[in-house]
């Protein structure tokens, strides 16, 4: 039984029910869009895009404004390319398999990055210099990142896979991003409906409906197996603990 091959099987690329890859509702996802509030014209990157739905909806609130989507999946980028096509923007958001912390370009009027700063070696502090370093002068970004709700027990981190100084409170994120030189215009977090939802759609719902309609399939008990510690994971650790915050800064 290959970890890998469960892994893909949970993946979020190819799973309809995900708008995107990130705990976000609609009428959250339209209040960032309008922070953003990108200009007619706008240059807009999104580093670590996934399929780049976020950066469709920047793109098309603004008439003329074109996207870059920088991502390594090459899943994510071929549901990216394919929905951009659908919606008749294939001329204006494009898909760039390259690694976040290698994208070249500047001067863009908005940088976007949720969930990516794993991409910097130098993790959020690294990022934001990036994202502050991407953007004109005045420019916008939109970062989103996590952060302690409160102080993690060990099962929490257990059920992150991670360690105490991973992250920091949710005013620790904001002076970070102010020390990179942006200044936080709006700043909202993920709420349990969100988190809940998301959960349920992505690993653990995802692996619980294919394991529901492959019951003899030789990879059924490691999904199930995967769902399980999944679950356990966020019911019984880090949900409540940890949070995403979504910042939309100003350069």
């Amino acid at each position: 039984m290959s970890s890998e091959e469960i892994r893909a099987l949970m993946s979020a690329a190819p799973n309809d029910r995900l708008i995107w890859n990130t705990p976000l509702s609609e009428e959250h996802a339209a209040r960032l869009v309008a922070a953003c509030a990108p200009a007619p014209g706008a240059r807009i990157v999104d580093l670590g895009s996934g399929w780049g739905e976020l950066l469709m909806r920047l793109v098309e609130s603004a008439p003329g404004s074109t996207g870059d989507g920088v991502e390594t999946d090459p899943e994510a980028v071929a549901r990216g390319r394919a929905l951009a096509g659908r919606r008749g923007l294939a001329e204006r958001v494009r898909f760039h398999e390259v690694p976040a912390a290698e994208w070249p370009e500047k001067d863009y009027d908005l940088a976007v990055s949720i969930g990516a700063s794993h991409a910097w070696p130098g993790g959020t502090t690294e990022a934001l210099a990036a994202l502050r370093a991407t953007v004109r002068p005045g420019g916008r970004v939109l970062f989103g990142e996590g952060f302690w709700e409160r102080e993690p027990d060990a099962a929490a981190l257990a059920g992150l896979g991670a360690e105490p100084g991973d992250f920091g409170s949710l005013l620790d994120l904001i002076r970070q991003a102010e020390a990179a030189g942006l200044r936080p215009l709006q700043v909202t977090a993920a709420d349990r409906r969100e988190w809940d939802l998301f959960e349920s759609d992505a690993n653990i719902g995802r692996g619980e409906r294919w394991a529901l309609a492959h019951p003899d399939h030789p990879l059924h008990d490691g999904v199930v197996a995967a769902v399980d510690e999944r679950r356990t994971g966020y019911y019984g650790g880090y949900r409540g603990t940890f949070g995403l915050a979504y910042l939309v800064l100003s350069a």
